[in-house]
């Protein structure tokens, strides 16, 4: 273990030179001129000296043992050293103490062998060695946090579970022990992991919504917004997004797809100064809204609305953002709320191409459904670029299309994971939806987003059952919680753990910083929250262990990261 090793080579060090050193006194004390004097303990601070240096290489800890000999001889000759002398020493050891100054790690570990994370306080030597230099005076984007979403499949699985369950999976995600989720999101009417079709305005024609009720709220959603807000300390913040109108709203009359007719723009924009103050009164305040989630449609497969870049634009501009100004609701608007690539940059071109477009947008909502293992870098850049004062905040991800695995840890590390790209993309884009590891996929992407200015992450269900449900159009997905209501049973999936290495360790307000490594197989980032510490998540894929260097303002420490295994260490300067 290299602490181990690094304090028998310092053991090893002061030994070996107290005895050198005692038995070269011993020869010379019986020189009696002072040239000879002299000269003998010139030669003792160079072996001081060197000894000194040695044991800093060693082992900072230490130091002081390495020091004694030198403390010692020059405590029985120090009439006959010169201020150059003992300049010398002191310079020397000064620079020691700088080059080998150490701080106070905390790391904590999952890995594909335990699938725990667990604190690690021994590290076994590795055959390779990776270098980290932390870089805190490169700041980049400010975090608002990492969190999953309260969809009414989610509460209602929630509520048929026992009490100590609820209490079980409320603390895992919202509590000091647990992920202490910060960033949350919610549905806007139902969405396909809702029990049915449901809209807070169901009467036709309704221009000034004098029908508008949440009721269908109530029975789950509200109640466990609630519970987790009594569960969490520093609190969370919410973003809703709608999935429709009503269908009497829209072109089509439909649930699915269409779009929102212009004659209803102004009492759409009403329904969302409705639902702020309604849940308001609940006690339950919106930090911000998405226009629409995934304004290109899904396939017309279930609820869904269509806009295009441009009538987003001025739906914003001209009915949704007024409205909410003018009565003084603080909330923040997102645009576009779909997927990486090309398609965001498009959108971000025309939502910010102007002062008067770009007002009243406080950033761009993202999904990751474009690609298994491309996090679009190239895409999250320009959105940056175009908009640099505007939050990206990625709203939605999820392992789509696979049934979740019940207690089976190993399948979430492995390149068996599907996605509906497999089956249904153009073939032209077949191969960004290759197999993958949801383990991976997860760790890789959060990791991808805050190293390209994301501000926040959001996972989709917090909770489904054994099936990927409930879901009304049967597209089964995988939540990090999986419950079984019939038998109690909590499964807490690996899934759980990666959001846990984020959401419990880089705090709202923290800020990225810049980093230099040696292995860029190493995927890696690095933040430092209000409170000073610095966090660095690193994911390794490999099979073998990795030893590893952090360097932070001439200070050092030295720990391991496991094969398979995604790591988080904290750092207090």
């Amino acid at each position: 273990m290299l602490i181990l090793f690094d304090f028998t080579c310092s053991i090893l060090a002061y030994f070996i030179g107290r005895k050198w050193l005692l038995k070269y006194v011993m020869q010379q004390v019986k020189f009696q001129n002072s040239d000879n004097q002299y000269s003998m303990i010139l030669k003792i601070e160079v072996l001081s000296s060197s000894l000194i240096s040695f044991a800093c290489l060693c082992d900072v800890k230490n130091l002081l043992l390495a020091m004694a000999p030198t403390i010692f001889v020059l405590s029985k000759f120090s009439k006959m050293v010169n201020k150059l002398s003992i300049t010398l020493v002191l310079i020397l050891m000064s620079a020691c103490k700088l080059i080998s100054q150490s701080f106070k790690v905390e790391v904590f570990e999952t890995s594909a062998k335990t699938n725990k994370t667990e604190l690690v306080t021994t590290f076994e030597q590795c055959k390779q060695s990776v270098s980290i230099t932390l870089l805190p005076n490169e700041k980049y984007q400010t975090i608002l946090g990492f969190g999953g979403s309260f969809t009414e499949a989610s509460a209602y699985l929630f509520h048929q579970m026992s009490a100590a369950k609820r209490k079980q999976i409320l603390e895992a995600y919202f509590g000091e022990s647990g992920a202490k989720y910060s960033l949350t999101r919610t549905h806007i009417n139902s969405c396909d992991f809702s029990l049915g079709h449901y809209s807070y305005a169901p009467v036709e024609n309704d221009m000034e919504l004098q029908s508008f009720s949440i009721k269908e709220d109530k029975d789950d959603i509200i109640p466990m917004i609630k519970d987790a807000m009594q569960v969490s300390k520093d609190g969370f913040n919410i973003i809703s997004s709608p999935w429709t109108a009503p269908p009497w709203m829209k072109d089509n009359n439909d649930w699915r797809g269409g779009k929102l007719l212009p004659s209803y723009y102004d009492t759409w924009a009403l329904f969302f100064a409705k639902y702020l103050d309604a849940y308001k009164a609940e006690g339950i305040n919106i930090w911000g809204i998405t226009v629409e989630n995934e304004p290109l449609g899904c396939g017309n497969n279930w609820e869904s609305m269509h806009y295009t870049p441009q009538e987003m634009t001025d739906f914003v501009k001209n009915h949704l953002g007024p409205k909410l100004k003018a009565n003084e609701r603080d909330v923040k608007i997102l645009g576009y709320d779909q997927n990486r690539g090309e398609e965001l940059e498009k959108w971000v071109d025309v939502l910010y191409e102007n002062d008067a477009s770009k007002e009243y947008f406080d950033g761009t909502a993202i999904h990751w459904y474009a690609s298994t293992y491309d996090w679009f870098p190239k895409s999250l850049q320009h959105a940056h670029q175009v908009a640099p004062n505007k939050y990206l905040i990625q709203t939605e991800a999820c392992i789509d299309a696979e049934v979740p695995q019940w207690k089976n840890d190993s399948w979430y590390w492995q390149k068996k994971a599907t996605d509906w790209g497999w089956d249904w993309a153009p073939e032209k884009d077949k191969y960004l939806h290759p197999k993958y590891a949801p383990v991976y996929r997860y760790a890789n992407d959060i990791i991808g987003c805050l190293n390209n200015w994301v501000n926040g992450w959001v996972d989709w269900n917090m909770v489904l059952d054994k099936q990927g449900g409930p879901n009304w159009f049967k597209n089964w997905c995988i939540a990090p919680v999986i419950v079984d209501p019939a038998t109690d049973e909590v499964y807490f999936t690996p899934l759980y753990a990666v959001m846990s290495h984020f959401s419990r360790y880089i705090r709202p307000g923290a800020v990225r910083i810049g980093f230099k490594t040696s292995d860029e197989k190493l995927h890696l980032t690095a933040a430092q929250n209000p409170d000073g510490t610095i966090v660095v998540v690193m994911l390794n894929e490999e099979n073998s262990p990795k030893d590893l260097t952090i360097n932070l303002k001439n200070r050092t420490t030295k720990i391991a990261i496991q094969g398979q295994a995604l790591q988080t260490v904290v750092l207090y300067p």
